[in-house]
């Protein structure tokens, strides 16, 4: 069997997050139920090239694959490159047959997209109508056009340290440009940045707002004030993998926040096992690092679907 090779293009031709969203809320679920394989994230730390890359690998209900990725923030500036590239390979776990060999940076962005999206299903408040946006880069796209497929119409206020770069998206998408405690003072915040220093005040932050706190992908970082951390209900997408390099690392790491302080895994909420928010002033706080059972279920989307469409270079490694 032919392994399918899918470039960045052909997986922009067969998925939309129309069909992403609902694939991602899946791989939460069956990650809360215990049906996946997850191992640990491995860090390999560059800081002479100023990035690292991460090997994810990850089983889901019939298929096995591993992404290769990096975060390099200088990219864009020093070489005209995305600051994040990967590739996806993916795997028939019965046979150990390559089935694809995938762009893994869009599919990177769609997953991280969708993975806010689905927080803010369970999690939001149901008249939540604004959003800021907080870091207007490319991920600020892909977490737009995820929110829209569950909230329908909203609202937009976008700040970014870059004030170009706010005006830019805030042009894109109809909104509006605002300055950091703005965005922050929003029903939804949405926080994609590369800080290492919370930039997010706890005293900007309004009753009942949900946060999607989506940067803090390595240890060290964090985007949010602690105090928002302690006055809010947070979720993570996965207990060891947030607490060392999530969100919530730095204040368990210095004591400030407990591991008891926390409410529990998006997983558990989405499959029914653990509750949502309980009231409306209540804050809550999604802490998102990346799973690799999101990569891995949206990688068999993309390949069934490109598959049935004709999608793709088939290439026979082997031969």
């Amino acid at each position: 069997m032919n392994t399918l090779i899918l470039t960045q293009s052909d997986i922009k031709s067969v998925v939309d997050m129309t069909a992403v969203v609902p694939a991602i809320e899946e791989a939460f679920a069956a990650h809360g139920r215990g049906e996946t394989q997850m191992p640990v994230k491995v860090y390999l730390d560059l800081p002479q090239y100023h990035g690292d890359f991460r090997a994810m690998p990850a089983y889901m209900e019939g298929s096995a694959g591993v992404k290769w990725v990096n975060a390099h923030p200088g990219n864009p500036e020093r070489y005209g490159l995305p600051s994040v590239l990967g590739m996806y390979i993916l795997s028939d776990p019965a046979t150990a047959q390559p089935l694809a060999v995938m762009d893994a940076t869009l599919l990177t962005a769609l997953r991280t997209g969708a993975a806010a999206a689905v927080a803010t299903k369970y999690l939001a408040r149901d008249d939540a109508r604004t959003v800021g946006f907080v870091g207007c880069g490319a991920q600020a796209r892909t977490l737009h056009a995820a929110l829209s497929v569950v909230l329908g119409d909203f609202e937009v206020v976008a700040a970014d340290a870059s004030p170009e770069a706010a005006a830019t998206f805030a042009d894109e998408v109809a909104g509006q440009t605002g300055r950091l405690e703005d965005a922050a003072g929003c029903d939804i915040v949405c926080t994609a940045t590369f800080v290492r220093e919370p930039i997010i005040r706890r005293e900007w932050v309004k009753p009942g707002a949900h946060i999607n706190a989506m940067g803090a992908d390595a240890h060290g970082k964090q985007e949010i004030d602690t105090q928002v951390l302690l006055d809010a209900r947070v979720v993570l997408d996965d207990w060891e993998q947030a607490c060392g390099s999530g969100e919530v690392n730095v204040p368990l790491e210095s004591g400030a926040l407990t591991r008891e302080a926390i409410h529990g895994p998006l997983g558990e909420i989405v499959a029914g096992t653990l509750p949502g928010r309980d009231s409306d002033d209540q804050i809550t706080v999604f802490d998102s690092t990346g799973l690799a059972v999101q990569d891995v279920a949206l990688a068999r989307l993309i390949y069934d679907t490109a598959r049935e469409s004709g999608v793709g270079l088939e290439i026979d490694f082997a031969g």
